[in-house]
């Protein structure tokens, strides 16, 4: 029996399927098909969607790539990419890209993204009797990376989205999901970003969007029968940016048109940026197929900046504004005002307007008096470490004890609580709170927190122990 495309193909996915997880399987072998077999010079062309795909191949998965090949045609084999744009049935003229299985240079391909007819697409950000050209970005020029202030607690973050400013969609960090508590600066990092691809590369089509917009959006072209309109225009979009990823919780339908869209965006080498209020695997009632692919890319976490962090910012909101205080002052502020940024800069803010107001001018004593409200009601700095602390407290127990392996009763009650306050109180991923209470998995703390709830509602005295150590956390 002569071998053909289809055949030669199959074999090769055979090896490849044990050689690779299945997840990656899935989604990176799967889609591709078998189009051309030139037996002559033992040489196979496969079908990828885009210019990318074929990049995480060479990049990701060569060496797999050629053993399998050279075992079914011999030492000699040869690997061509054939992109298409869009899917195959809809494309008669693919561009083909022949590409050693070596580390050399690669061809690069003439650009294969073929646009969509955007004049017949409606956009949902259209405005009423105005005809617009181009699609308006929704982005905020004030939140760029000039004013994006560097520290330990968000240096990973701001580096990859630099990166990705430089080569959006070309890097590994797609999607990049952001993710931390009010006020510490996700959404002004996804729109620095947003801005910075904008300059560097003004062809690309950028879009910032909050989940609830976009969820208005879909129910809206769903009751006017513009569902297909809707999807279309999304993917247009060459740099997608959702903002508060997780209001996707519980909304079926906006979850189902969100995958598809993501998907096809992601196939195609588009970027993606995402914001959460907590890490992928934390968001509650969401399509695990979503959660899967949330954390294809990057997870950077933004934390409560640190001291020198909260410094930095407030003389640069100072400089920036024309403003100068004495330096005891900015120290004060930084040192009481500890939670998040939005904070920080609102207690200057009422400095300087209760100066101003009073006409006097500001000094330590003023600081202390005017913000000594925002001080005495500052929630303190909550910690996994000091939760495990006030816990072993109560219980009498050892630390070592509690993140120890033991089964005693006594101890894993108090290792219930531990983690169940730990999810409540900080901004902790569940497999950080595993991590670090006894090195668990993120499916023990979830267990926890189920169990700690369940006895809270059936049992009174596991309740006043819940009462106890949260009076005793001083967290509300």
């Amino acid at each position: 029996m002569s071998k053909t495309a289809v055949s030669v193909w199959d074999k090769c996915l055979e090896f490849i399927k044990d050689n690779v997880k299945e997840e990656a399987f899935d989604i990176w072998f799967k889609p591709i098909k078998a189009a051309k077999l030139d037996v002559e010079n033992s040489r196979l062309t496969i079908e990828v969607p885009s210019e990318f795909y074929y990049e995480w191949l060479e990049e990701h998965y060569i060496k797999l790539l050629k053993v399998a090949l050279q075992k079914e045609l011999g030492l000699n084999a040869k690997l061509s990419y054939s992109i298409f744009a869009g899917n195959h049935d809809n494309v008669k003229n693919p561009i083909t890209v022949k590409i050693p299985s070596s580390n050399k240079e690669k061809v690069r391909p003439q650009e294969v993204n073929a646009p969509l007819n955007s004049s017949k697409i409606k956009s949902p950000f259209a405005i009423p009797g105005i005809q617009k050209i181009k699609i308006d970005s929704q982005l905020n020029n004030t939140f760029n990376f000039n004013n994006f202030i560097e520290g330990e607690t968000n240096r990973l973050a701001r580096s990859a989205g630099r990166a990705i400013a430089k080569r959006p969609g070309g890097t590994s960090f797609n999607p990049l999901f952001i993710y931390g508590g009010v006020g510490l600066g996700k959404t002004h990092l996804a729109h620095a970003i947003g801005l910075d691809i904008k300059e560097r590369f003004p062809e690309k089509t950028v879009l910032y969007v909050s989940m609830e917009k976009f969820s208005n959006q879909y129910r809206s072209a769903t009751l006017t029968n513009n569902h297909n309109d809707f999807i279309n225009f999304y993917q247009m979009i060459d740099v997608l940016i959702i903002d508060d990823v997780q209001f996707l919780s519980g909304k079926k339908g906006t979850q189902n048109v969100f995958f598809h869209i993501f998907e096809d965006l992601h196939r195609r080498g588009n970027q993606l940026i995402l914001t959460s209020d907590k890490p992928p695997v934390d968001i509650q009632d969401v399509d695990q197929r979503l959660i899967s692919r949330f954390k294809w890319g990057l997870s950077a976490d933004l934390q409560s900046p640190e001291l020198e962090l909260r410094k930095n910012i407030l003389l640069s909101k100072l400089e920036n504004n024309g403003i100068e205080l004495p330096e005891d002052v900015v120290d004060y502020i930084a040192e009481k005002i500890k939670t998040n940024i939005r904070e920080l800069e609102g207690a200057l803010n009422s400095l300087i307007a209760q100066s101003l107001l009073i006409k006097k001018e500001i000094t330590l004593p003023l600081a202390e008096k005017v913000l000594s409200n925002l001080v005495r009601n500052q929630r303190k700095e909550i910690t996994i470490e000091y939760i495990q602390n006030i816990v072993c407290d109560y219980f009498k127990i050892p630390l070592e004890k509690l993140q120890s392996k033991s089964r005693k009763g006594d101890i894993v009650q108090a290792r219930h609580l531990a983690m169940y306050f730990a999810r409540k109180y900080t901004n902790a991923s569940l497999a950080s709170i595993g991590s670090k209470i006894g090195k668990r998995d993120h499916a023990t703390v979830l267990h926890s927190c189920k169990t700690v709830k369940n006895l809270s509602e059936t049992d009174k005295i596991f309740r006043s122990y819940v009462d106890d150590i949260k009076r005793k956390i001083g967290a509300e």
